[in-house]
């Protein structure tokens, strides 16, 4: 396949009409190939516009999912109109034409396919070949056609965004890889001759069953078609309930923002906050209460500290004097009685050592503590006030400062409080938004409800499908059984048999040179560290494993972005190898996660040999000058620069890249 020429007419950015050359061009005097065809446009331009018209003009509503319905298929094609702000009026149609040329069945035909559209209405497809028009096909068979030609799993493959292909990487379940697999290699025609053969084997059956059971037959394949249609209409139905359960949480999601941007979050817990302020003011009396009783107590003993330490000073030296008085007093009594008994027993030599003893009692007495009294309290009293002062008042101020603490939090939390329901609007403001969300959630729950029940219905209906599919089958076997020595039949069902085997025997071959071009692909454009990585593709399961040196096996999840891209490119470049099919490469964003290294290996390695027509679209940090000088010059067939007007919000084309000297040598 070739794509020759784009047209774009009033397409996204694109204002008006737009051709665009995309065949690959031969220079003079120079038959070497030059397969690529640059695009260079800044972030916004409209790269991705072309890739987009390419796989609209060829699938249609497949190009945006295949789960996307027919009415979000015509709104997709609407938001394509371009709506560009200009003093003229805005274009309310558009229109791709691709052309291109294609070898089927050993002939090469050019084919030109115009998809255009209308706001709001449903769009147009037409199909020539060789310049005529296919008049005799309508729209579906158009696009049947066109689906045979190159099938859209494919057309995945080859027309991708450089950024995005990554995901084949993380695709564990092996459906990508196993769809590009059987229809780019061919096994899918080995499964369509095969249910071609059991068509024939069960029509065979049947033309041999008696009137009764062939009506039996066919009243319980009508049934089983009648099922399968049931089965759709459920689904789709539940597909639009699901869109509908969609719609409704945007719309409650639009209503809780809106209410919250009004004060909706603090009238929903003005309650609360109420609640709160009731106990935070039990709280604070129970505190208050709690520090008044600590007043009464030890607690101003703590507020005079060196007031009262002198306080127990003086109480302390009034002990010590009255010790000191006492002990005189008794002292003075028992030196009478000492004097008086001396002067009974001797003479002059008695009274000298009374004298004496008297002479250092005094001076004994007088280095004792002596003074006013001027509290003259008791020791028991003495005891209490040291033990108010030096034990209970501490614990009296920790506790006091605890509670004052306590009392600090709670009234900082009651200001909080009272600010938040100060905050709430009061219930008559918001009383339209919470209506329209219970009414809304209401709604929802009511789809979820229906949403389910289809589910089950659906679920129901496919079981009686393969319940009529199973006696269907029953039926078959009974008249397989009857009728064993038809030769036709035996051949048909013998040839089933090797196709399943063939089929099994071919796909092994196949995936194992998918594997060998998977291992080169990748090596030639890993870092060196990666060069020792080796690849084994499951033939049933189609699961990729990439693994070391050390036979260890490689989580593709632990892979960076960049290195999955690698990775999906190498897949990709080795299922176009094995498959040997002739189909161009359109990659947007070709180099946008990639490293230095990555992207010389991509630069030299992949894009100038990836197929005879290599699209890219790419910004001016992509394919920067060095790589278009240097690298890539001699690849480059032409080049064009999109260029965005800011003031007629569109862009146009011209021929040449961002490079002005660059231009000239192409």
């Amino acid at each position: 396949m070739l794509i020759k020429q784009l047209v774009l007419q009033n397409f996204r950015v694109f204002r008006g009409e737009h051709v665009i050359e995309l065949a690959p061009r031969k220079r003079q005097n120079n038959s070497n190939p030059r397969p690529i065809v640059l695009f260079g446009g800044l972030n916004g331009a409209g790269k991705t516009s072309i890739l987009s018209a390419i796989r609209i003009a060829l699938y249609g509503r497949l190009a945006f999912g295949s789960s996307t319905q027919q009415q979000e298929y015509v709104e997709e094609l609407s938001a394509l109109i371009h709506n560009g702000s200009t003093s003229g009026e805005d274009p309310s149609e558009a229109s791709i034409e691709l052309s291109f040329t294609y070898n089927k069945g050993g002939y090469e035909a050019e084919f030109t396919v115009t998809r255009s559209w209308k706001k709001g209405k449903k769009d147009q497809l037409s199909l020539q070949q060789d310049g005529q028009p296919l008049n005799e096909l309508d729209y579906d068979q158009c696009q049947g056609f066109l689906n045979e030609l190159i099938p859209h799993g494919i057309a995945d493959l080859f027309f991708f965004d450089g950024e995005k292909i990554a995901e084949l990487a993380e695709d564990d379940s092996g459906n990508i890889l196993r769809t590009a697999v059987r229809r780019l290699l061919g096994l899918d025609l080995i499964s369509k001759l095969r249910n071609d053969l059991m068509i024939f084997v069960k029509r065979q059956q049947s033309s041999q069953l008696e009137v009764s059971k062939q009506q039996k037959l066919s009243d319980l394949e009508e049934q089983a078609k009648k099922f399968s249609f049931m089965a759709e209409q459920i689904l789709e139905k539940a597909d639009f309930t699901k869109m509908r359960i969609d719609l409704l949480t945007k719309e409650i999601m639009r209503y809780e923002s809106l209410l919250n941007a009004e004060g909706g979050a603090f009238a929903q817990t003005k309650t609360q906050e109420k609640q709160k302020v009731d106990t935070l003011l039990k709280e604070k009396e129970r505190l208050e209460k709690a520090l008044r009783h600590e007043c009464d107590g030890s607690l101003p003993y703590a507020l005079a500290p060196k007031t009262l330490g002198r306080l127990l000073e003086q109480i302390n030296k009034e002990m010590q004097i009255k010790q000191a008085s006492s002990f005189e007093k008794e002292l003075n009594q028992f030196l009478v009685q000492l004097k008086n008994d001396i002067s009974f027993r001797s003479g002059t030599t008695g009274i000298i050592a009374a004298e004496a003893i008297e002479d250092n009692l005094k001076d004994f007495l007088a280095s004792k503590p002596k003074g006013e009294l001027l509290f003259d309290i008791s020791e028991r009293e003495a005891g209490m006030i040291e033990q108010s002062i030096e034990q209970d008042s501490k614990k009296s101020w920790e506790r006091f400062d605890l509670y004052r603490t306590q009392l600090a939090e709670v009234e900082e939390q009651l200001e909080q409080a009272a600010a938040n329901i100060a905050r709430a609007p009061e219930d008559d403001q918001l009383i339209d938004i919470f209506e329209k969300l219970r009414e809304l959630d209401r709604q929802r729950e009511s789809k979820r409800q229906e949403y389910r029940l289809l589910l089950e219905e659906a679920k129901q209906t496919k079981q009686q499908q393969l319940e009529c599919a199973r006696q269907i089958q029953k039926t078959h076997d009974l008249a397989r059984n009857q009728h064993n020595s038809d030769s036709a039949f035996n051949n048909a069902q013998e040839t089933i048999n090797l196709l399943d085997r063939y089929s099994e025997l071919l796909t092994k071959a196949r995936v194992k040179t998918l594997s060998v071009n998977f291992g080169d692909a990748y090596r030639k454009l890993a870092r060196k560290e990666d060069l020792q990585l080796n690849a084994h593709i499951n033939p049933e399961t189609f699961d990729v494993e990439l693994i070391d040196e050390k036979g260890t096996v490689i989580n593709r999840k632990l892979l960076s972005a960049g290195e999955k891209q690698i990775y999906a490119i190498a897949i990709l470049e080795a299922l176009a190898k094995t498959s040997g099919r002739d189909l161009p490469v359109i990659i947007d964003t070709p180099l946008g996660r990639l490293d230095s290294q990555h992207r010389d290996k991509l630069i030299n390695h992949y894009f100038p040999f990836a197929s005879h027509q290599v699209v890219l679209l790419s910004t001016d940090t992509e394919v920067d000058e060095r790589y278009f000088v240097d690298q890539l010059r001699d690849d480059i067939s032409h080049a064009y620069e999109i260029v965005f007007n800011a003031n007629t919000k569109s862009s146009t084309l011209k021929p040449g890249y961002f490079w002005e000297l660059t231009k000239e040598a192409i």
